[in-house]
C-alpha cells in the first residue's frame, strides 16, 4: 500500500519496504492495516471522503485477491456492511462489493492449523453478514451473494467427505509467492472445502436468504437464482432445513412460486425446496406451514394450472410433486382443503373420466393416459383415503359420487376384444392397476359410507368380482404396483383386495349389509371359493392364506349372530372347519401365515358352529372336540384362550362332555388332566404361591397372582372393573373352571395324585374369586377412609374368614391326598422287599 503511503494521511498504515523491523510484526501491521482502514471509513473526518475509500478498497481487496484470512473476516464483515449502507447514496460502492463478494467464492486462508478452530466463530458472523447484503437493492450484489454461496457446494469434490477432508490424501499447504507475499515470508494455506459447509449451517444465512424473497418481486432472475441456491442449501443439511423452517421456510416458498416467471422454473425449483424441507426436515412442521388457507390456495393454483397447461413430461411430473404435497397436507387434520375448496375440485378429477361431469375445470380436460396421468389417478385415490377422517370429506364423496365412480373401477376388466376402440382409454395394465388401488380404498371408505354403498350396489358389484375372480376366462394379472403383488399372471390380487372390502363391511356390523350379502349366497359361495382355492394344486403362499382366512373371518361375522345363516353353513361348512383343524398343526410355524389361518378357523367354529344344535351336532360326530383338544396338546399359549371358549361354549350340547371325557392324546392323556396341566401352567406364568407339590402355601391368598399382589394403584372408578374382576377373562383359570363345571369333579379319567391336589383348588376357585373379591373391597374401604357400620364390618370380616377356612380345608385336603399317595408308595416299596426276599428264599 505504498501509494497510500505517498498521501501521508494519518489514518491509513505506513507500510515501508525499507523498513525490515516490520517483517517481525507482520500480524500486527496487518490487523492494523485492516483496522485503519474500517476508521477511514467510519470517522466523521474521513467519512464523505468518496474517492479515497474506493482507492484504499481497491488496494485492500487486490492484496486478498487470492482469499480473505480467517482472522480477518471480522474486518472484512464490518467494511462491506459499511460500503452497503454508503450504496443507498454512492452506488459507486457497488463495485467494491461485487468485487469482495468475488472473493467470497474462494477458499479462506489460514496461517496455521489451528486457525479454522479459532477463527470458526469469526466465520459464522461473516457468512451471516453475507447474508445481509441481499438488502442492497442492485441486482449484481445480490447476484453475486447467491453465485458466492452456491460455489462454497461446487467447491467440494464429490470424492470428499462430508466434513470436507479428502478419502486419500491430504491436501497440500497452499503457497503464494507473489512479490508482496515473497517479501512478508507468509506460507498460506486454504481452508478445506466442506469447512464453510460445516460453518454455513450453524450461521444465519439459510434464513437470511430465505426471507430476501420478499424484496425480489422486481428482479425475477435474482428470484429465480435464489431459490436455485435455496434448493442446494435444504438438499444438502438437515440443519439448513430446520433453519429455512424456523423462518416459515415452507410457508414462504409456497406463497411465492405462483408468482409471474418468464423463465418457467419457479414453480420447479419450489416443489423441489419444499420436497427438500418433507425429506430432511420436520415432515410436521412443513405440513403445518402448508395447511394455511393462504398456502392450500396457491398449492392449488399452481396444480391446476400445469392440469390444464402442462404438456410435457416434466410439467407433468411437476402436477404430481405438488398432487403428493397435498397429500401429506391432508394427514394434517387441521389442514383446510376442504375449505378451500380445492378438496370438491379433486373429487371432480377422481370421478373422471369414470362418470360425466358438468364441472368447468374437467370438462374440457384431455387426459393423455401415460404413466404420469396414470399416477395422478392414483395419487386422487389414495388422497380420499387420507381424507376419509374427515366427516366433511365424507359428505363431499356422495356429493360428488365418489362410491359410484370407485365400483365403476372395480368392475370385472373386459377382454381386449370388448374394449372400445377408436377412443383413447387406459391400458389393460393401467387399468388393472387403478382396478386394484380402487379396491384398496373401497376397503377404507366403504365402512364409513355404508348408505352410500348399498344404494349403489356395492355388495352385488363385488360378488360379481368375486365370481369373474374365479373364473376360467384367460386373464393373466401383470402384477405391476404395490396392490398387484403376488398377482402376476393370474386374479389373484383382485380376489385379495375384493375380500378385503367384504370383510371391512362385513365387520361393520351393520345388519342390512350382512343380511344382503346372504340373500345373494354369499355363504355358499364363499365356502365354494375357500375350497376350491384348498383344491388347487398351486402351492399356498402368504396371500392364498391371507385370502383363505379373510373368508373365514367374513364368514364368522355372517353368522355369529344368526341361526338362519348357521344353518345355511351347514354340514358343507363344518367340514370346512374340519379339514383346516385337521391341518393346522402341520405348518403353524411357517411364517407365511397359517398361525392365523388356524385362528379364524377356531373363530369359525366358535360364530357358525357353535349355537345351531345341527351344526353342532354334525361337528361332534366328525370328531371336531378331539381336533381341538388336539389343538391345545401343541399350540402355544396365545391360542388356548379361544380354544377353551369354544371348547366351554360347546359344553351347553349335552353330547360334548362325553366326547371330551373319551378323548386321548398320543401318550394316553386323557382331557381332564391336560386341562389340569394347563392350569398349573398358567399358575407358574402368574406367580400364584404353590409348594412343589402344588398345594397352596397362603391361605390368605389361594389364587392371588404375583401381579395383582405388587400391584398398589388407587382404588378405581366404580364404573371400572376392579383387579380381581378383570383377572377373570384375562387368563385361562375361569375358562378351565367352567369347563369342568361341566365335566364335574368326580371320576375323571386318567388323574394323578398331583392332578388331584390340584383339582380341589379348581373346584374351589369360584370360592376364592369371590373371597379375593370381598377382600379387595375391604381394602379399598380402609384406603378410602370408609369405616363401615358395625354390622357391614361383622359381615366383611365374616367372609373373609370363610375364604381362608375354605383354603385351609383344600390344604388339608390336598395333604391327605399327599399322604395317601405316600402311604401307597410305601407299601408297593414293602411289596416289591417282599417278592424279592421271597426269590432270593427259593
Amino acid at each position: 500500500m505504498d501509494s497510500v503511503v505517498n498521501r501521508r494521511k494519518p489514518v491509513i498504515p505506513v507500510i515501508r519496504a525499507s523498513d525490515r523491523s516490520q517483517n517481525i510484526q507482520q500480524v500486527s501491521a496487518q490487523s492494523l492495516e485492516l483496522t485503519k482502514v474500517i476508521r477511514l471509513l467510519e470517522d466523521p473526518l474521513t467519512a464523505n471522503l468518496k474517492e479515497r475509500h474506493l482507492f484504499v478498497l481497491k488496494k485492500l481487496l487486490k492484496r486478498s485477491h487470492v482469499g480473505f484470512l480467517l482472522k480477518e473476516l471480522t474486518g472484512i464483515a464490518k467494511i462491506l456492511n459499511i460500503c452497503a449502507e454508503k450504496v443507498k447514496d454512492h452506488p459507486e460502492y457497488v463495485s467494491i462489493l461485487n468485487e469482495a463478494l468475488k472473493i467470497c467464492r474462494l477458499p479462506f486462508l489460514k496461517e496455521k492449523a489451528s486457525d479454522e478452530a479459532t477463527y470458526a466463530q469469526d466465520v459464522i458472523e461473516f457468512l451471516s453478514h453475507m447474508g445481509c447484503l441481499m438488502r442492497v437493492s442492485d441486482a449484481a450484489v445480490r447476484q453475486q451473494i447467491v453465485e458466492s454461496v452456491k460455489s462454497f457446494y461446487s467447491s467440494v469434490a464429490p470424492k470428499q467427505q462430508p466434513d470436507g477432508t479428502d478419502r486419500n490424501t491430504d491436501p497440500k499447504p497452499r503457497t503464494f509467492h507473489s512479490c508482496r507475499f515473497s517479501r512478508l515470508s507468509l506460507r498460506l494455506q486454504s481452508t478445506s472445502p466442506g469447512y464453510r459447509l460445516q460453518l454455513l449451517e450453524l450461521s444465519d444465512l439459510a434464513q437470511t436468504l430465505l426471507l430476501s424473497m420478499a424484496t425480489l418481486q422486481n428482479q425475477p432472475a435474482i428470484k429465480l437464482q435464489l431459490l436455485q441456491t435455496l434448493q442446494i442449501l435444504s438438499g444438502s443439511s438437515d440443519m439448513n432445513c430446520a433453519l429455512i423452517l424456523n423462518a416459515h421456510g415452507a410457508e414462504t416458498i409456497c406463497l411465492h412460486m405462483n408468482e409471474p416467471d418468464p423463465s418457467g422454473q419457479v414453480l420447479f425449483c419450489s416443489s423441489e425446496i419444499l420436497w427438500n424441507l418433507l425429506e430432511r426436515g420436520r415432515k410436521d412442521e412443513v405440513t403445518a406451514q402448508l395447511s394455511s388457507m393462504e398456502c392450500v390456495v396457491s398449492l392449488k393454483e399452481a396444480f391446476f394450472h400445469l392440469l390444464m397447461n402442462g404438456f410435457q413430461h416434466a410439467d407433468l411430473q411437476l402436477r404430481n410433486d405438488l398432487l403428493v404435497i397435498t397429500t401429506l397436507i391432508a394427514e394434517n387434520p387441521n389442514s383446510l382443503l376442504i375449505e378451500s375448496l380445492f378438496a370438491k375440485q379433486l373429487m371432480g378429477l377422481v370421478t373422471f373420466p369414470e362418470l360425466k361431469t358438468q364441472n368447468p375445470l374437467v370438462r374440457n380436460l384431455k387426459l393423455s393416459y401415460s404413466n404420469e396421468d396414470l399416477k395422478m389417478k392414483k395419487l386422487l385415490l389414495n388422497l380420499l383415503v387420507l381424507m376419509s377422517k374427515d366427516f366433511s370429506a365424507l359428505q363431499l364423496y356422495k356429493e360428488e359420487q365418489v362410491m359410484l365412480a370407485l365400483l365403476l373401477l372395480v368392475k370385472p376388466l373386459a377382454a381386449s376384444s370388448e374394449r372400445r376402440s377408436g377412443l383413447r382409454h387406459w391400458s389393460s395394465v393401467q387399468q388393472e392397476e387403478l382396478q386394484l388401488q380402487a379396491l384398496a380404498t373401497l376397503a377404507t371408505i366403504a365402512p364409513l359410507m355404508l348408505d352410500n354403498y348399498m344404494s349403489c350396489q356395492g355388495n352385488a358389484c363385488l360378488l360379481l368380482l368375486l365370481d369373474w375372480c374365479i373364473g376360467q376366462d384367460a386373464f393373466f394379472g401383470q402384477g405391476h404396483g404395490f396392490h398387484g403383488a403376488g398377482g402376476r399372471g393370474s386374479k389373484k390380487a383382485q380376489m385379495r383386495h375384493c375380500i378385503r372390502v367384504l370383510r371391512s363391511v362385513t365387520s361393520s356390523g351393520e345388519e342390512s349389509i350382512n343380511q344382503d350379502l346372504c340373500d345373494q349366497g354369499t355363504i355358499n359361495q364363499l365356502l365354494g371359493v375357500l375350497m376350491q382355492m384348498e383344491a388347487s394344486p398351486d402351492e399356498e403362499d402368504d396371500i392364498t392364506l391371507e385370502i383363505k382366512s379373510d373368508i373365514q373371518l367374513i364368514l364368522s361375522a355372517l353368522c355369529e349372530a344368526d341361526m338362519h345363516r348357521k344353518e345355511l353353513f351347514g354340514s358343507e361348512g363344518v367340514e370346512m372347519t374340519l379339514h383346516f383343524l385337521r391341518k393346522g398343526s402341520d405348518r403353524f410355524y411357517s411364517g407365511l401365515g397359517h398361525n392365523k389361518l388356524l385362528l379364524s378357523t377356531v373363530d369359525c367354529v366358535w360364530s357358525c358352529v357353535v349355537g345351531c344344535y345341527t351344526t353342532e351336532d354334525f361337528f361332534l360326530v366328525r370328531e371336531g372336540v378331539s381336533l381341538l383338544l388336539d389343538l391345545l396338546t401343541w399350540s402355544p399359549r396365545c391360542v388356548h384362550g379361544i380354544v377353551l371358549a369354544t371348547l366351554l361354549e360347546l359344553c351347553d350340547n349335552a353330547n360334548t362332555p362325553s366326547h371330551i371325557l373319551s378323548w386321548r392324546d398320543d401318550g394316553g392323556q386323557t382331557a381332564p388332566r391336560l386341562l389340569l396341566q394347563l392350569w398349573r401352567r398358567e399358575e407358574e406364568e402368574l406367580g400364584v404361591g404353590r409348594n412343589q407339590h402344588g398345594e397352596i402355601t397362603d391361605p390368605q391368598k389361594p389364587i392371588l397372582s404375583h401381579h395383582q399382589q405388587e400391584n398398589t394403584q388407587p382404588p378405581l372408578p366404580a364404573n371400572r372393573a376392579s383387579a380381581a374382576v378383570l383377572e377373570i377373562s384375562e387368563n385361562l383359570r375361569s375358562k378351565i373352571y367352567s369347563i369342568f363345571c361341566k365335566l364335574g369333579f368326580q371320576e375323571l379319567p386318567g388323574l394323578s395324585t398331583k392332578d388331584y391336589v390340584t383339582l380341589s383348588i379348581v373346584r374351589r376357585y369360584l370360592d376364592f374369586k369371590v373371597g379375593e373379591v370381598w377382600d379387595e373391597i375391604s381394602r379399598e374401604l380402609s384406603v378410602d377412609g370408609v369405616r363401615p357400620v358395625s354390622p357391614d364390618q361383622e359381615s366383611l370380616s365374616t367372609i373373609c374368614k370363610m375364604a381362608e377356612d375354605t383354603a385351609k380345608k383344600v390344604t388339608a385336603e390336598q395333604s391327605s391326598f399327599l399322604e395317601r399317595q405316600e402311604k401307597e408308595n410305601v407299601s408297593e416299596e414293602q411289596l416289591m422287599y417282599t417278592e424279592v426276599l421271597r426269590e432270593r428264599q427259593t
